[in-house]
Order: C-alpha cells, then structure tokens, then sequence
C-alpha cells in the first residue's frame, strides 16, 4: 500500500519552518534558519522542505496536500484596519511595510507553489492560532485535553482557548489584537534593549536579578487585567500600532527613562522591568490556564504559541493550576505553526483517524537531519580536523570523563532537533558542579550575557531528588525550584552584592543550573526519547554521582543551532570549547590546527 504525505509550512515572519507527515506521523520537521544560518529566518523555507522530502526520498507529486500556517488575507485586513484606525499617525508604518504585503504577501499562493518548484496541488490554509491549537494537542498524549495557545498575533488572535477530543479541535475563546501579553512582553524586551523575537529569553533570565517595583504601575496603567485572564491594554504606551517602534515616549516617562542602549550595561533598572514584566505574564497566564479549565472541564492541558514558551510561566502553571497534567509543544513558536497546519490537513481536511500515543507523537522533537559516520568523516576531513575514531561505547566513556575533568563539549548526535531547544542532539555540554562553569561557558563559549541560566539534563528517575517536579519536562520547557535538600544556606554576603555581582554565588551542589532564585529549566531525559544521550548521562552518574548535566544549546550568540557536521566543526574551533564529540569521532582542541576565532568572535551579531 502506498504512503500518504502532507506537507506542513511556516513562513514570512519570522521562524520559517517545514514539517512532513507519513500517514499521518510527523517523520520529518526542521527550521529554514538551522540550513541558511540567518536566525529566525522569515523567507519561503526552500531548504527545510527539501529535507523533508529527501528524508522520505518522495517530491512534491506525492504530496496529498501543503497546509499553510495562516490565512494572509485575514491578517492583511487586520494591518489595514489597524492603519486605518490610527490615521494618520500609522502613515510612516503603512508606506514601510505596505508595499511588501501587497507585492508579496497577498501573492502567498504563488509564493508557495514557485517555492515548491511548480507544485500544482491541494494547498490549504489554517488559521493561526488553530495551527497553534493543533500543533498542542493533535501530537500529545491526551485523547481529550483544554488547549491554550498565547503568542504576539496571528491574524487578529493573540490568544484563544480550545478543546481537543479525539481528531476534533473546537475554539472557545480569542482575545483580538491590540490586546496580546506576547506583544507587552516583547515591548519590555525592547524597553530592557534587548531583541524582539529573540530576546525575552533574556527577560526571563533577567528576572530574577530584580524586584517586581514597576508591577503596580503596570496593572494600573499598562493592562486592564480581568479575572478569566482576559485584557485590554492601554495602547497610549505602546507604538506598535502607528510606528517603527514597540514603546511610546509615556512608556517612558512611567518606567523612569527610554530604552536602554543594546549592548550598553545593565542597570538595576532593567532588572526591575524583566521582574515586573514576568510576574505580571505569570498571573495572566494563570488565569487563562483556569479559564480554559473552568470552560472544558478538562483535567489535562496542552500549550503553544510564543508565549508558551516562557518555562517559568510554564512551571508555575504546573505547580498552581488547576491541570493534573500538562503538555507543551516543544516547537510552540511559528516554527510549531507548520506542524499544526501539517495536522489539520490530515484529520480535519482528509478526515483521517488519531492514535493517540502513550508519551507522544513528537518522536523526542528530533525530527531533523542526521548524519553518518561516512559523512562525518567526510565533513572532518574537508575542514581539516584531527581526530579519533571509536566505538559507541568507547565514546560514551570517553565524553563522559572529559565531563568529569571539568571539561566542556560540543555534543552533536542523532537527529537534528525541532524547535528553540537542544536536547542532547545538537547541545554544549558540561559539569554541573562547577560553580565557575555557568558565567565561564557564558563568556568564552556563548559569547554572550553573563546572567544567563544554563538548563539541567537529568535522568528522569533522578529528577525528584533534584527538583521539585511533578511531571516529566522532556522539552525543557518547564522552570521548578531545586528541591530544598541540594540548597546550599544564602552566605553573609550575598545580600549585600548587587545585580550580576550576585551571579557567582554558588546556590546548590549543582550550581552551573542553579539560578538566583534556586530554579532550573529542566530537561528530564529517557531512554526512549534520546538512548544514546541518555547512556551518556548514565555514565557521567556512574563516574560522579551526579545524574545532571548542564545543557545549552551548540550555537553562539545571534547563530542559529548548529545543523551539520561542518556547522559543529567552525563553532568548535572559534569558541572556548575545549573538545568536540560527532558520531563515532572525538575531536580536542589542542590537536587542531590554528583558527580565524579571534576575527570571526568581532563579528558576532547581537541577538
């Protein structure tokens, strides 16, 4: 019998992406970021999908259906609406990107099938935020489950609740633009100087530097919060709506000054929003979650959007909520989008059947390419490395001592991983007892702010000893307290240090993933999802007894995660890494030959 195939599509914001399916399993899903190397690439996504295809070895005549992740025509009558309403201040914006929605974007039909190569196919559009919806529940492991997808804006949602039974998504509730906790979020990312789209990971990590001082001015100036999670916002400190810019000269003036200079130093200041700004997107976030719970009924909840994924939002929800399980989409951004759209093709549009799988049907996120040894060496070769080759066994020791000896390694194994997370496939390792690792791998390998937390990857039998986590958290996409029993008593002078200066203040015995307020995002690993990951992690408890390690992703700063062999090798030798293991082969620095690092470091882009 003949395979059946859908073909998903994320494109033209931002995190374009594609996701194939097989007879309804997601066999194939990668961003187009991770193969032109721009971040968060936001063109047709040529070469994502020319994985996908290669890895089934079918073409576009076997597709059954492309599924696109919205509806270009609604979103474009919602720009112009917006322009319309804020006349003529909206002008300046309207000339900028005006003409590129109407030269492009209206011609999304076009775009897709000349990207295809000619594709004359069923090409099918879903709404936004039910691509999102989808992509939540349509992969979990719930028959049945409450759905909340919370991101900046799809076409006019920037939120919305859904319930999911069987095949079928039903949507309950949408909050419409202006009002979007993505876009009040992102608006402090920008106020704090750092990068919208990217940054807010940095204000989550920021957070916990400052006091929540600007909370009360954002509840009685920025945000009519209502108790189902529901909101206006005060559009008279924003500027997204008629200008190039997120904050108004009011935002200004409420949070004592404009915003801060990227790249400039930090302030207390900063600090202070990103507390602010977090604790105010944890209650909203709460009491959405309790709204889709009053709504449904359901004692499960599946997440996605943008928004879902700010972890600690995430952990809190787990801990208060009223869910006893939940689940989020490990690719929750537009990224994600391709694989809802993916989705609902094959069981809304094809009206095919759901297995529901016990863990779920994500395959561990690593959907995406993967490389041979054959192909390793090759790549080696060509770059002009030196290395060893060894059996598995012999390299899961091997890691595992170098880790052991306070080493730190890039670690690329296996299939490529879907979504912003490594997850022991494309990742930097190292050990988590190291109080001087974390700033360490944050200056010399990362190349980038010194606040930043570093995840855990924990075996997941061994997670409750270290972590107050109810749940499995196998897309590290959930922040938990360390359990109290691993803290280490604040010293005389902690409280006395300010700011970053609080940073080297080892918290636990696993201090490289310790935060400031003794929380970690945490990644719980199986050998079902990652065996050969996991084995590592076996080996470094038995060599140790530690069963975490510390787990960044195998990038720099403002370069997307490292897709193939030749990827790892160039960052491997322009950073502070101190040894590479890829496939069967281990690599050190110190036999390499000498590299353009210091030239290429100067380049590094903001992110």
């Amino acid at each position: 019998m003949s395979h059946r195939y859908v073909l998903g599509i994320s494109a033209f914001y931002h995190d374009s992406a594609a996701c194939l399916l097989r007879d309804g399993e997601i066999v194939a899903a990668a961003q187009e970021e991770r193969f032109t190397r721009i971040k968060a690439d936001e063109s047709f996504p040529a070469r994502a999908v020319a994985y996908c295809l290669e890895n089934s070895n079918i073409g576009v005549d076997d597709l059954e259906a492309v599924s696109f992740y919205d509806k270009p025509l609604l979103k474009f009558e919602r720009i112009i609406e917006t322009w319309l309403g804020v006349a003529p201040r909206g002008f300046g914006s309207f000339l900028k990107a005006g003409p590129v929605w109407i030269k492009e974007k209206l011609y999304t039909d076009r775009a897709i099938r000349e990207g295809l190569g000619g594709y004359s196919g069923r090409l099918l559009y879903a709404e936004h935020h039910e691509s999102h919806a989808a992509s939540a529940f349509l992969p979990s492991p719930y028959d049945e489950a409450a759905i909340l997808t919370i991101d900046g804006v799809g076409e006019w949602a920037t939120a919305s609740v859904g319930h999911g039974h069987g095949s079928e998504i039903d949507m309950l509730l949408e909050l419409h633009w202006p009002d979007s906790l993505g876009l009040l979020y992102s608006a402090f990312t920008y106020h704090a100087g750092f990068k919208v789209n990217s940054g807010e990971y940095k204000v989550m990590g920021l957070a916990p530097y400052g006091t929540p001082r600007y909370v009360d001015a954002i509840y009685g100036e920025l945000i009519d919060l209502r108790s189902d999670g529901s909101f206006t916002l005060n559009q008279r400190y924003f500027n997204y709506l008629s200008g190039l810019t997120m904050t108004s000269p009011a935002f200004d003036e409420l949070f004592d000054g404009p915003p801060r200079s990227p790249e400039s130093s930090l302030t207390q200041r900063e600090m202070d929003l990103a507390r602010s700004v977090q604790d105010v997107c944890e209650e909203v976030v709460l009491r959405m979650a309790r709204t889709a719970h009053d709504r449904t009924g359901s004692r499960v909840l599946c997440l996605a959007g943008g928004v879902a994924l700010n972890a600690v939002a995430n952990g809190k929800v787990m801990r208060e909520g009223p869910f006893d399980r939940v689940w989020i989409q490990p690719a929750s951004g537009d990224a994600g989008g391709a694989l809802g759209a993916a989705l609902l093709a094959w069981h809304r549009y094809l009206q095919r059947p759901r297995v529901v799988r016990a863990d779920d049907a994500m395959e561990g996120s690593l959907l995406g390419p993967s490389f041979d040894d054959v192909a390793i060496e090759r790549a080696l070769i060509g770059c002009g490395a030196r290395y060893q080759q060894m059996t598995q066994d012999e390299i899961i020791v091997h890691a595992a001592s170098l880790l052991a000896s306070d080493q730190v390694i890039g670690w690329f194994e296996g299939r490529m991983e879907f979504g912003p997370r490594a997850l022991g496939a494309r990742s930097i390792l190292a050990d988590p007892r190291s109080a001087s690792m974390q700033p360490s791998i944050n200056l010399k390998v990362k190349f980038r702010e010194g606040f930043r937390p570093f995840a855990p990857s924990v075996l997941r039998r061994s997670a409750e000893e270290y972590f107050e986590l109810k749940d499995e958290s196998p897309y590290m996409l959930v922040v938990a307290p360390v359990v109290q029993a691993r803290r280490f008593p604040p010293s005389p002078g902690d409280s006395e240090l300010w700011g970053i200066d609080r940073l080297n203040i080892a918290r636990s015995d696993i201090p490289a993933v310790t935060h400031l307020d003794y929380s970690a995002r945490i990644q719980t690993v199986t050998a079902e999802r990652s065996p050969v990951y996991h084995l590592l992690i076996e080996e470094f408890n038995r060599l140790t007894g530690c069963p975490v390690l510390v787990n960044t992703s195998f990038n720099v700063r403002g370069e997307p995660i490292v897709c193939t062999p030749e990827d790892a090798y160039r960052c491997f030798m322009r950073t502070g890494l101190d040894h590479l293991i890829i496939g069967s082969f281990a690599v050190a620095k110190s036999d390499q030959p000498m590299s353009d690092a210091e030239a290429w470091q100067q380049s590094i882009p903001p992110d």
